[in-house]
């Protein structure tokens, strides 16, 4: 059997981790950083987020579309949903909790001269405002903090205190013939460090969420 949502816009919808309900799209860039590289070509038409529930078919736009205001990927925690709005007019970055067929409701708003939108996002088991650049890692909310990355890490996940970075590495590449060699080896490691840089911990593996939310290294 084929269901049908109650609008047809002809767009791929994604799945939220945590929770069965909802799925997403986005009517244009989910990359906040577009706005900095749009400003030289006039401002950025403006995206919104989409909401897809798979209990009911319904469609959900709780957001209108407005120039120069883009929306992040959304996230589900804490029995909610959560989205970053970057309103480059204002020059403001808003965390909105949102719930279906409700009014999403402003969390935390924080000045753009104060936050980076390059790679913002949402990460953590609780919300986490973090935005990364290969160099530096930097938590703006709940807690601000930044930690340095080396070129191959990335921040992850924050949970129970703690930072988890994932690092991928590339063994055995045959650099004279540009191609893998007889013991190529490529896997991913995971850095556990505390909001002051300290390494807790390092083991081979990969973080990976379950549709349920769950967190698992693998």
């Amino acid at each position: 059997m084929i269901k049908r949502f109650d609008r047809i816009e002809g767009r791929s919808v994604v799945k939220i981790y945590g929770q069965e309900r909802l799925a997403y799209a986005c009517s244009d860039s989910s990359d906040l950083y577009d706005l900095v590289e749009w400003e030289a070509r006039g401002g950025h038409p403006g995206s919104v987020p989409i909401f897809y529930d798979y209990t009911n078919g319904k469609v959900y736009k709780p957001f209108r579309k407005r120039r120069n205001v883009l929306y992040s990927d959304p996230a589900f925690a804490d029995g909610s949903y959560w989205i970053l709005q970057a309103d480059y007019a204002k020059k403001k970055v808003t965390l909105f909790s949102y719930q279906p067929e409700e009014k999403p409701k402003v969390v935390t708003e924080t000045d753009m001269e104060n936050i980076s939108l390059y790679n913002l996002q949402i990460v953590g088991e609780k919300v986490h405002i973090v935005s990364q650049n290969g160099e530096k890692a930097t938590c703006y909310y709940p807690e601000h903090f930044s930690l340095e990355l080396t070129p191959h890490q990335t921040l992850a996940l924050i949970a129970d205190g703690r930072v988890y970075l994932e690092e991928w590495v590339e063994e055995g590449w045959d650099e004279e013939r540009d191609c893998a060699g007889e013991n190529y080896r490529f896997y991913h490691r995971v850095i556990v460090k505390d909001w002051n840089g300290r390494t807790l911990s390092e083991e081979v593996g990969a973080i990976t969420q379950s549709p349920d939310g769950t967190y698992w290294i693998s």
